[in-house]
């Protein structure tokens, strides 16, 4: 028996058909401009700031390949962009297969670059051979000039478009050589066209440090003036010493390594510090990857192992005493490893981690070598190191103590939620938010205006400990801290599961004065260094409650800083009643509600990490919550002028 299936072919197109007049051929750049998040990851900030390194990065393999000493970027006054380098400037004569000029190749076809063998890098960040095209699609206009042979080569491109073609704009010395290219964003594109100056600068300085004597000039000649150079001959060394800069070194020299082992060429500096956490960056061709890879794991191989060897040989270790751990030698460690690869493979789309195996032993190799040298040749330093070793060693069996009673008291065994924790009912936790509130004087009308069906409140007494000058068993030991891992349900460190945790929104509501920027600021520092997935994953808020209100004629107003205060006298007259908020606890309930917990009217303000600046982020916070006062001081000056929300 058969069975026959008729197909008719429905000309009216209704919603469930899918056929092939549906399926769209985008030419040239349109995909680009349709689809921009793939290519710089978002058109938000992150990504308007993307288009910049794209551009830098190609004069950055130019001083990779021995080509390009200098770097300058300009930020215009009309928020535009212009990027100049020495480097051999991009070719000019035509490419065969295009048949067009191969500068017009650059800008114009996605995967078009002299970054896929045939000799043009032997090294480089950019690998997929989209930035420039990128770049040129997503902005309002582009213009490229070629210094090369003596003359000026210049082409403009408005929205990915070839304008006119290249052509010779004049002359210049026979011995300048380079490329300066000048974009806007596309304001049909991106959510914000404004550049950050401080973004850049952190990149850029990051790049001169991992580009050993390359010198970078930022100009920004919008209204705040700003001119500055990052050039560092010591390379990833200072790179080191600057990131030491807030801490105290253990000894005064950064340890070094350097080498090329299959292939790889390695780059290791690292120098420990009196703090308790671990600060490693790793770099493949001078692209961040901050999940690691492969030339980390390699790192801590040969470090783990180089150490205890020479610990066990030096009887600095007993034979009754167990190795130390790779955790215990790490404590307070500062670390860059920067490898050079001519064919990296990444795990992923993202270039998060290095896949390529040979990474691992090369770095292991390298550090093995040179750091049983530097060990034998630096017997003091040594002895320090291991010193410090031990008490983290001692230090993390008490912190395992203290864990393991943690765990015993962790809801999964019965013993409940912490005392004063006022829980929600719902159950799902992507519906659920919990507000940690600084003492049980914000309790009381916190627990009064929230929705108890989705909103739970944790007071905390007291200010939090601050993480970044306490060692792990502390950590555990402390009541404060002891509450919010059991009241997120995730734990912390090596035991954290972000599976576990109990509320989609974490809000931290302090009072709006510099005491509650204060407890903001430890707050952040022990969820940075203990739970960052809940900042990268976008769980962790900042409440917004108001500094002042304003009465006038049977009408409320509030304010949240001094400057909204002054407009709204402005508007409603200076006669106005105006009150200083003391603290949350001094608020009517339906003023906290309406102000800065029910979701209908509230404002709140979502943590954000950029992966782009984990050395900096780790800087600032070692800077604000560290023992020294010199650096915090003028960090402070330095930032003072963008703090907007504090009456100081």
């Amino acid at each position: 028996m058969s069975t026959e299936k008729n197909f008719e072919v429905n000309n009216g197109h209704n919603e469930n058909d899918y056929d092939a007049s549906q399926i769209q051929i985008l030419e040239g750049l349109e995909a680009v401009r349709k689809r921009p998040g793939m290519y710089i990851g978002s058109t938000s900030l992150t990504g308007l700031h993307h288009m910049v390194y794209e551009i830098v990065d190609n004069g950055v393999d130019e001083a990779l390949a021995g080509f390009c000493h200098n770097i300058t970027v300009y930020i215009n006054e009309d928020n535009s962009i212009t990027v100049e380098d020495d480097g051999r400037g991009i070719p000019v004569d035509i490419q065969k297969k295009a048949g067009k000029p191969a500068v017009e190749v650059v800008f114009t076809i996605l995967h078009a670059g002299g970054k896929f063998g045939n000799g043009g890098y032997k090294v480089s960040g950019g690998l997929h051979g989209v930035g420039a095209s990128v770049v040129n699609a997503l902005s309002e206009w582009l213009e490229v000039e070629v210094y090369k042979n003596g003359n000026i080569y210049k082409q403009r491109y408005e929205r990915g478009n070839v304008m006119y073609p290249l052509r010779i704009e004049g002359s210049c010395p026979s011995e300048k050589h380079g490329t300066r290219i000048s974009f806007k964003p596309d304001a049909q594109i991106f959510e914000e066209t404004v550049f950050d100056y401080r973004v850049i600068k952190t990149r850029l300085r990051e790049t001169a440090f991992l580009t050993k004597g390359l010198k970078i000039h930022l100009i920004d000649n919008r209204e705040e003036k700003h001119d500055r150079v990052f050039h560092y001959e010591g390379g990833i060394k200072e790179f080191v010493t600057y990131l030491n800069r807030a801490a105290s070194p253990l000894y005064p020299n950064v340890i070094y390594c350097e080498g090329t082992k299959q292939d790889i060429f390695v780059e290791v500096a690292m120098q420990h510090t009196d703090a308790y956490t671990e600060n490693i960056y790793t770099f493949v061709n001078n692209i961040n990857t901050p999940e690691g890879g492969t030339h980390l794991t390699g790192f801590k191989n040969a470090l783990t192992k180089t150490f205890n060897d020479y610990a066990r040989s030096n009887k600095l270790l007993k034979d009754n005493e167990s190795n130390l751990s790779g955790e215990d030698i790490r404590e307070g460690l500062t670390a860059i490893i920067s490898v050079k690869i001519s064919d990296p493979q990444f795990e992923g789309q993202t270039k998060m981690k290095l896949g390529t195996s040979e990474a691992n032993i090369a770095v292991n190799q390298v550090v093995s070598e040179q750091l049983t040298y530097f060990l034998e040749q630096n017997p003091q330093v040594a002895k320090i190191m291991c010193e410090k070793s031990i008490l983290a060693q001692r230090a993390r069996a008490a912190a395992r103590k203290a864990r393991d009673l943690t765990r015993r008291k962790s809801v999964l065994e019965g013993a409940g939620l912490p005392g004063k924790l006022a829980d929600c009912s719902e159950k799902d936790p992507t519906k659920c938010e919990i507000f940690i509130v600084e003492g049980d004087s914000a309790l009381g009308p916190a627990k009064n205006c929230r929705d108890s069906r989705f909103q739970a409140v944790l007071p905390l007494r007291g200010k939090v400990l601050n993480v970044e000058k306490a060692r792990l068993d502390k950590i555990y030991a402390n009541k404060e801290i002891q509450g919010m891992i059991t009241a997120f349900g995730t734990g912390i460190h090596e035991d954290f599961d972000i599976s576990k945790l109990r509320y989609n929104k974490i809000i931290i509501m302090t009072d709006a004065d510099v005491d509650g920027a204060h407890i903001s600021t430890l707050m952040l520092t022990f969820l940075y260094r203990f739970m960052p997935e809940l900042i990268k994953q976008g769980h962790v808020y900042l409440a917004q409650p108001p500094l002042y209100y304003i009465r006038k004629n049977k009408k409320l107003y509030y304010a949240y800083n001094d400057a909204e205060r002054d407009n709204l006298l402005l508007k409603v007259g200076k006669d106005a009643d105006v009150q200083r908020f003391k603290g949350l606890g001094e608020m009517e309930d339906q003023e906290l509600s309406e102000t800065t917990m029910d979701p209908e009217t509230r404002t709140l303000l979502r943590v954000n990490m950029n992966d782009d600046a984990l050395s900096e982020l780790d800087l600032t916070f070692t800077t604000l919550m560290g023992d020294q006062v010199e650096p915090r001081r003028e960090f402070i000056e330095e930032n003072a002028k963008y703090v907007q929300n504090l009456d100081i």
